[in-house]
């Protein structure tokens, strides 16, 4: 770990943090590597309830791809640069905890990617989300054609991929591509905390069993998909914190989930 990513806990909370503000931010390989290490280490910590992915400074979540650095790429380099996309950015989709992406500036190309695998996003009023790749010849590979559908619909996606299309933070929330946003930026983290509240204070073991069951939504025909809704509610069955839920609503009191 070199500093390009930086990983602070609050309990069960961690709040990773896009750290190139001379680049804003923007995805060099360095920095995937480094993300996707963070992620792995993360995901074998049982004690995570919930990761927040932000970026340094006031200008930028991620500005996407470093294009400083793509000049210097051949074909192949790019090639192996999208497959890192893939694995080094998986954790964030991965049924391990629930992730936010808080958008504390632009998120452009690579960067709204990069929060598109986030479960949830907040952004600042002063947020500007797109993905411009086709006026630079290329398209969204970092499973923006593919996550953007599937958010906000085909007709909104092509009209942000084909047009290079940006919107504000407020057109963004209209569009369901982000969940609140805040207006003050200073506070932009602490509204994320007070809006993920619940995550933090809830099951983590029927959490993860709903990220597998909404995410088999998407991939199974109806069939098949309500038996992996009763696999997944079996894993709660048989927990203590389901035991927890039920002693506390008896005793009138909030539950403390243990994870087990």
């Amino acid at each position: 770990m070199t500093g390009l990513v930086l990983v602070e806990r609050q309990e069960h909370l961690a709040i990773v943090t896009l750290n190139r503000p001379e680049r804003m931010n923007a995805l060099s390989r360095d920095l995937l590597l480094e993300l996707g290490e963070a992620g792995r280490r993360l995901a074998q910590d049982p004690g995570v309830r919930a990761a927040v992915v932000t970026g340094s400074g006031e200008r930028a979540f991620c500005a996407g791809a470093d294009l400083k650095e793509r000049r210097e790429m051949s074909d192949e380099d790019i090639r192996r640069q999208l497959h890192l996309y893939e694995s080094e950015l998986g954790w964030l989709s991965a049924p391990h905890f629930p992730t936010i992406a808080a958008l504390n500036g632009v998120a452009l190309g690579g960067g709204l990617e990069l929060a598109l695998c986030c479960d949830f996003r907040v952004a600042v009023a002063s947020a500007e989300l797109g993905l411009p790749e086709t006026s630079l010849g290329i398209i969204p590979a970092a499973g923006g054609t593919q996550r953007l559908v599937r958010l906000v619909g085909e007709a909104r996606a092509k009209e942000m991929i084909l047009l290079s299309q940006r919107l504000s933070a407020k057109q963004a929330l209209a569009a369901g591509l982000v969940h609140r946003v805040v207006k003050n930026p200073a506070k932009l983290l602490s509204k994320t905390l007070e809006y993920i509240r619940p995550i933090l204070e809830g099951a983590p073991i029927a959490q993860r069993a709903a990220l597998r069951a909404i995410a088999a939504a998407g991939d199974l025909p109806l069939s098949a998909g309500l038996a992996m809704e009763r696999q997944c509610y079996e894993q709660c069955l048989v927990s203590e914190d389901r035991k927890e839920a039920l002693a506390a609503f008896a005793e009138k009191r909030r539950p403390n989930y243990l994870g087990k």
